[in-house]
């Protein structure tokens, strides 16, 4: 699912990618609103809350809120050069984006303790920020841009585009024309669960809640890592018995 890319990526990869990412991203964005007071998977909003500083020349919010900015920018960046530049070349390297958001959302359970450290929310706000912006950036980069999992907007707009496809006379792209609606519905889906969960969630166990989300990128990671190993042992496994079957074959041949 995270590493496979270009021609090697299926749709059933996008869609699982879609899904599991979509859940961990709905989660955060309620979690983080809740735990930190901010919106934390996008920066669209922070647009809004910067200029507003600025007009009300409320220069530490405008500072604050800049700097969420960049570091979303900052994940995405860093997130986009280790995968492009290290990720095409080197084995498993697709994991080290997803390491580091797990370890960012490891720090933020933690925050209460880590608070008396000096640490403020709004610290922690831009962590989860700079994470987010590591999983839109690998999302994105992996998928060839197909799906984004941090935030909705640009999901429904291409939703409602291709829903009024679907009224036109050009039956020959149906089929994949439902498939992109099916991964949109998805995402939107497993988004507004996350949320939902995240939500529920963090009104019971506190910030403990972003054990969660940060236990799912493990199984992804995870699943990924085993089920190569897997598919190569069999590999290898079903390699070796031919070897020996065409090796006795030769020796009843060579007796004869």
């Amino acid at each position: 699912m995270l590493r496979h890319f270009g021609v090697k990526r299926t749709y059933k990869h996008n869609l699982k990618l879609a899904v599991l990412l979509s859940l961990t991203a709905g989660f955060v964005n309620a979690a983080g609103f809740l735990g930190f007071s901010a919106l934390t998977t996008n920066v669209t909003g922070h647009a809004a809350l910067f200029a507003e500083g600025i007009a009300r020349q409320d220069w530490l919010m405008a500072r604050i809120v800049a700097t969420w900015m960049m570091l979303f920018l900052a994940g995405a960046f860093t997130s986009s050069l280790i995968v492009t530049k290290i990720g095409h070349n080197a084995r498993f390297s697709f994991a080290i984006p997803i390491v580091l958001e797990t370890m960012i959302l490891l720090f933020c359970a933690f925050s209460p303790s880590v608070r008396d450290l000096g640490f403020s929310g709004n610290f922690f706000a831009g962590c989860l920020l700079f994470a987010m912006g590591i999983q839109n950036a690998l999302v994105s980069v992996i998928s060839g841009s197909v799906v984004r999992t941090t935030h909705l907007t640009g999901t429904f707009t291409d939703l409602g585009i291709e829903l009024a496809q679907l009224r036109t006379d050009n039956y020959s792209a149906q089929g994949e024309l439902l498939s992109r609606i099916k991964l949109r519905f998805s995402i939107i889906l497993f988004f507004m669960l996350g949320a939902l969960s995240g939500a529920y969630l963090f009104t019971y166990i506190s910030f403990r809640s972003f054990f969660i989300p940060a236990s799912m990128l493990s199984f992804i990671l995870l699943y990924d890592v085993f089920r190569l190993n897997i598919k190569r042992y069999y590999s290898n496994l079903r390699s070796r018995k031919k070897n020996k079957r065409q090796s006795k074959s030769t020796d009843k041949n060579e007796k004869v």
